[in-house]
Parts: structure tokens; C-alpha cells; sequence
């Protein structure tokens, strides 16, 4: 999850929304996504029971999708749903599309169940607070990406984004190194 490069994907799926909308929009999708990765920390285990996932196949899975993502954010792919056209400012976009798929996407679940998959406690309870300073500092972005944009400029987001995607390759790489270690007992 990068708040500062979804900035821009608000602000666009925003456009035009007077600021208490915008408050509105800002809470709603951070709280949807929070609780939604939180369901998947808490109940992963049961999801893996019941699918039979294997840890090594989820995380090489996950690993490919997250390297997936990273990649993209290189190359600066724009998802067609970062670019709706005519769409009317409501409080659904706050569901779809900011707090699923771009906040809660397939990444940010996978790479937080990836971190509980050991069951300690501990593990969960980190992984969950970690979340929601992240889901706190996105809001705050969020009701601040007016002021951000004009302070940072567009260049500036956009080279973090880069960054951040870099570092979410290299987590995709190392889980799919990890999968294939468990996968083969190396």
C-alpha cells in the first residue's frame, strides 16, 4: 500500500466532489480496505482449509502477483481503473474502486497474509497494527492530496511511486524465494 501514489487515483476518481464528499470518500474506502485485510489475516487459515492452499504455493503465487504489481508501477501501467470516465461522485466509489482493488487489492492481501502464516499471534497482532498506521496515514493523504500535490508536484509522486514500485518486486521476488525453499525443503 503507497498513500502517497494513490494521491493521484483519488484526486481523479474525486474530481469536482466538495470537501465533505471527499472526507466521506476518504473514510469509507480506508475503513473498507482496512476491514477487508483484516478479514484475511484473521480467517487466512480457514480460506487456506478450505481451498487446500499450501503456504509454498501461496506464496509463490502471491510472490508472482506482488513482482506482477511492482512491475507494473515501473513501467507506469495506468489500470483502466485508475481512469473512470463519467463517473458520478458518490460514496460507492469509496467500495469500488479505491478501497477494493486499489487500496485492498490482490498485493496488499497477499502480502499481509503472507506475514501470518507461522499463526503466532504476535505475527497477527504486528501485521494488523502495521495496517492500520497505513490505512491512518492514507487517510490523511487522502484528505490532504489537494495540499500534497501542490507541495510535492506530480514528478515527485510519481518518482516515489516508482520506488515503491521496486521495493514491491523485490517483496514479490523474495516470497517466491521462500515458497519454492518450503516448496523443496532447500
Amino acid at each position: 500500500m503507497n498513500p502517497v501514489a494513490n494521491v493521484p487515483i483519488f484526486l481523479s476518481l474525486v474530481q469536482g466532489a466538495d470537501e465533505e464528499t471527499k472526507k466521506k470518500i476518504a473514510l469509507k474506502s480506508t475503513l473498507t480496505a482496512f476491514i477487508i485485510v483484516v478479514a484475511f489475516v484473521v480467517l487466512g487459515k480457514f480460506i487456506f482449509e478450505l481451498f487446500g492452499i499450501t503456504i509454498p504455493a501461496f506464496k509463490i503465487t502471491g510472490g508472482i502477483l506482488i513482482f506482477y504489481v511492482g512491475f507494473e508501477m515501473l513501467q507506469s501501467k495506468k489500470s483502466s481503473v485508475k481512469h473512470l470516465s463519467n463517473t458520478n461522485i458518490d460514496e460507492n466509489i469509496a467500495i469500488s474502486p479505491l478501497a477494493i482493488p486499489i487500496l485492498a487489492g490482490p498485493g496488499t492481501i497477499v502480502t499481509a497474509m503472507n506475514f501470518v502464516t507461522n499463526l503466532e499471534i504476535t505475527h497477527i497482532v504486528i501485521v494488523i497494527a502495521v495496517f492500520a498506521l497505513m490505512i491512518v496515514i492514507t487517510y490523511i493523504f487522502f484528505r490532504l492530496s489537494d495540499k500534497l500535490v501542490a507541495l510535492l508536484g506530480n514528478n515527485v509522486i510519481s518518482v516515489i511511486g516508482k520506488i515503491m514500485g521496486l521495493i514491491i518486486a523485490i517483496i514479490g521476488a523474495n516470497m517466491i524465494i521462500e515458497g519454492i525453499k518450503i516448496a523443496f525443503n532447500l
